[in-house]
């Protein structure tokens, strides 16, 4: 018996969860606000007469244990291991992402399950950024080149493990508990660090993220994020209860169709920290980069749709930076510009803005049971169009199961303080897709192709169940 890549996924999302829960307690309190919106979110959307509602019948089931985490490495080795790792438990690179658009020395990309079967059972994701050395001063990369070369972020078993995986193709239910027990421990906090208060101070200099990813013993998950169906209920209440919550809800204004990725968190914690001295006794410190995040997952866009939604946006922060437009004015301006962009799943769908899954209306299966003494011709061709008239067959939304750099550089930027002089020159780097993957030491999937193909296999599905030679779109 061989545990199956979804169960091991599931279970580490799990460990992992309650890992975190006992080392940011502010992280329970939390995934109970989100449990309590989203039971007054249904509540509101019901009929009156409802009083108690309990989200886990409502909806799917992958909402429940749905999480996200983030961590930032700081070699290739690190970034290689860790998509070997990840492939264990069926997790895959998908995306690119350029960071220093937000003025972060990093580039990154999110290991996930790719499948809708994988992402229906659990869709436990993890952002995943690198340092990217050569944007460091030549001062701060010796420095920090020194520190990571004198740590291991993974247990020998684990390197152990992923050997025997690989080798086999599988791991027995012993060997799977060893190695969701081993894989935990590149994602523990750890209140020592490895360097100097005042090498420490010297990185943070530079960034505050150089400090975080060199400073520690691993790859400290720096937040774990459950996902809701009403964020601005969720940012409420955290407000309501004093939760450090940010200002500003990160992403696209709200909608009656939601698209991409909203996001909220509460500012991060400041943690005391042992750093060496040169006797190699500790001295106190602190350190904040651990915080507390939610999301809200839209409709997947099409690459014409992300491209009227960044046209929108460049539109937004543009009139925002001429006129000096903050807070909840600029929360107005994003809705005001956003009227721009098609809110009825009719216009996302006609005009070819947002992916869709297709399914056989039960309509559809009427008639493909009083069809079966006169099968229809399946040298004709149907249109999608047709097919949707006749109520043959419906379209649901595909989520978004990816990320917003820019959303995520104003979630890091509301954590971090000021930064230094330094941040105009990261922000003028050019992205660096291939060295990445050369790190990586394989090549990330592009996610809009990812889209299409589901799309185009839920078509598939339906026309071969009507049998049907062609469905035209």
């Amino acid at each position: 018996m061989t545990w199956d890549q979804n169960g091991m996924r599931a279970q580490f999302c799990h460990a992992l969860s309650e890992m975190y829960k006992s080392e940011v307690p502010l992280y329970g309190d939390l995934i109970d606000v989100v449990y309590e919106a989203d039971a007054k979110a249904i509540e509101n959307s019901q009929e009156s007469g409802f009083s108690v509602i309990d989200p886990d019948d409502i909806l799917p089931s992958r909402h429940r244990v749905e999480r996200h985490g983030a961590i930032r490495l700081g070699t290739a080795f690190e970034l290689a291991t860790i998509r070997r790792m990840f492939a264990v438990m069926g997790m895959y690179p998908v995306g690119y992402y350029d960071l220093s658009l937000a003025g972060f020395p990093m580039h990154a990309t999110a290991f996930r399950p790719t499948t809708q079967q994988a992402l229906d059972i659990n869709p436990f994701r993890v952002f995943t950024t690198v340092l990217r050395m050569e944007l460091l001063t030549e001062k701060t990369r010796e420095l920090a080149q020194k520190a990571l070369d004198q740590r291991t972020i993974f247990t020998p078993r684990l390197l152990e493990l992923l050997d025997i995986a690989e080798s086999q193709g599988s791991l027995t239910p012993e060997l799977g508990t060893e190695f969701i027990a081993n894989g935990l421990e590149t994602f523990r906090w750890h209140s020592k660090a490895t360097v100097t208060l005042n090498e420490y101070e010297q990185l943070k200099a530079e960034h505050p993220l150089i400090a975080d990813i060199v400073s520690f013993p691993s790859s400290h998950i720096n937040h774990l994020t459950p996902r809701t169906i009403d964020i601005d209920l969720v940012q409420k209440l955290m407000l309501d209860r004093g939760m450090p919550a940010k200002e500003l809800i990160e992403g696209p204004p709200k909608r009656v169709c939601p698209i991409l990725l909203r996001q909220t968190s509460f500012k991060a914690l400041e943690e005391l920290v042992d750093f060496r001295d040169t006797s190699d006794s500790h001295v106190k410190g602190s350190h904040t980069a651990r915080f507390g995040e939610v999301e809200q997952r839209g409709y997947a866009l099409t690459r014409k749709g992300r491209h009227l939604y960044d046209q929108i946006l460049e539109q937004v922060n543009s009139k925002a930076a001429e006129k000096g437009v903050k807070g909840s004015d600029y929360d107005e301006l994003l809705e005001t510009c956003f009227h721009d962009f098609p809110d009825t799943l009719s216009s996302l769908h006609d005009r070819g803005l947002a992916y869709f899954s297709y399914k056989i209306t039960p309509l559809g299966e009427k008639t493909l049971r009083s069809s079966v003494e006169s099968p229809p011709d399946t040298a004709a061709a149907v249109s999608l169009q047709d097919l949707l008239a006749q109520g043959t067959i419906a379209y649901e939304p595909l989520t978004y199961e990816d990320f917003l750099p820019l959303s995520a550089g104003g979630i890091f930027n509301s954590n971090l303080g000021s930064v230094s002089l330094s941040k105009k020159l990261i922000m003028g780097a050019d992205p660096d897709l291939d060295g990445f993957q050369r790190l990586l030491g394989a090549c990330v999937a592009d996610e809009f192709h990812l889209y299409e193909e589901m799309q185009k296999r839920s078509l598939e599905v339906c026309r071969q169940t009507l049998q049907l030679q062609t469905i035209t779109v």
